[in-house]
């Protein structure tokens, strides 16, 4: 194929999955420098027929199987939109990593230690329900419209759904290691 008409992302992750009469696209949040301290970008990639889409095993699987949280990798046009986030038409998606086992909490920050990188919630104003998050260095943060955000921008108040490890300590609040934070509206 002339790589004039194709772009290609490598452990891009998943962001949203949708499929309906108005046709399926998966959004996909990716970097293309890693290593320059950059945010991460999106591109909203649309799903037809003739899209190929692969598992692990490079065996075909059906939109429905794909994730959020999944790691792929992902060929499609060169021919984006200029919309945020821009749009193409996806030729190959091809899952390279599931999510890990993970536990999601929803719930309100009461506190933040920015020395630490945590901060603590609460859901349902229920005092049994506080934990601790000690958000990891490679975390993903998004605000309330699924753009990437800095951990600068959380403060109390806000209300956040948290991917977190597992296990949690068993400590006065419990703590665990924050994943992926989501401010929800």
């Amino acid at each position: 194929m002339d790589n004039n008409f194709l772009t290609q992302i490598t452990n891009g992750t998943i962001d949203a999955v949708e499929t309906g009469r108005g046709g399926s696209f998966v959004l996909v949040s990716y970097s293309d420098c890693p290593t320059c301290n950059r945010d991460n970008q999106q591109i909203r990639l649309n799903v037809t027929g003739n899209t190929v889409i692969l598992d692990e095993n490079s065996n075909r699987i059906p939109i429905t199987d794909l994730r959020v949280g999944m790691t792929v990798n992902a060929a499609f046009s060169n021919a984006t939109t200029r919309s945020i986030p821009p749009q193409s038409a996806a030729f190959v998606i091809q899952v390279i990593r599931r999510p890990r086992n993970d536990n999601v909490t929803i719930g309100r920050i009461v506190d933040i230690d920015r020395q630490n990188r945590s901060f603590t919630t609460i859901s349902d104003a229920n005092l049994s329900t506080v934990i601790r998050f000690n958000v990891a260095d490679n975390a993903q943060i998004f605000n309330a419209f699924g753009r990437p955000m800095n951990f600068s921008g959380l403060v109390p108040g806000l209300r956040v759904r948290v991917r977190h490890a597992a296990f949690m300590t068993a400590s006065i609040p419990p703590q665990t290691t924050a994943f992926e934070i989501r401010v929800v509206r």
